[in-house]
């Protein structure tokens, strides 16, 4: 019987976007039968939206707009949305669903983090924040802090250059048999691609 082809998922929490694909992509992936890999992607805001203090008009309109129609899709399937009053560094978070990965608890993290944090309710920067959410889903986390500026920033890195040597430069991002496709409202292309490895 031949394998199940792999989907990887690339994911940042502070991310909109991302937060709104994740159901649909588990539907998608359940449909089929296929497990995805779920990765994080650690987007650095400044470098295609500029900086919070330098952001020219043309910026600040894209920003507006992201959000605006974020909250939009949203409201659509009863998520909140609630732009961040600040640009996130979203690692910690990222290392803290490497740590519940390994504890076989990624679903039950991520779905805490994205949904606090986009009600405003989490510190995603705090490592004791994100300690106290991995125990909260059944993760051990009493030496979360070290850690992660150690091992877990270590793998935290080398995933990120391992996914912009793929050609990943946004999320959501999809790798399904080595042809990436970015944005949820991709899901359908990627769809076709899935139902045409199957039916070879």
């Amino acid at each position: 019987m031949p394998a199940v082809p792999e989907l990887t998922v690339y994911i940042d929490v502070k991310s909109p976007y991302a937060y709104l694909a994740v159901a649909p992509t588990r539907r998608l992936a359940a449909e089929f039968g296929l497990v995805p890999v779920w990765k994080s992607y650690t987007l650095e805001i400044p470098d295609f939206l500029g900086a919070v203090e330098s952001r020219n008009p043309h910026q600040w309109r894209r920003v507006l707009y992201s959000y605006m129609d974020a909250r939009r899709l949203a409201n659509q399937v009863g998520l909140t949305v609630r732009g961040p009053q600040k640009i996130f560094d979203s690692s910690v978070a990222h290392i803290g669903m490497l740590r519940a990965q390994d504890h076989g608890l990624f679903e039950g993290y991520i779905d805490r983090v994205f949904e606090r944090f986009w009600k405003r309710e989490l510190e995603i920067e705090d490592p004791a924040v994100i300690a106290a959410v991995l125990e909260e889903a059944g993760a051990p986390a009493g030496d979360f802090a070290e850690w992660a500026e150690g091992e877990g920033r270590r793998r935290h890195d080398a995933n990120q250059r391992a996914a912009e040597e793929l050609g990943v430069f946004g999320v959501p991002s999809y790798l399904f048999r080595d042809e990436l496709f970015w944005g949820g409202d991709r899901l359908g292309m990627l769809r076709e691609r899935i139902e045409e490895a199957l039916a070879r």
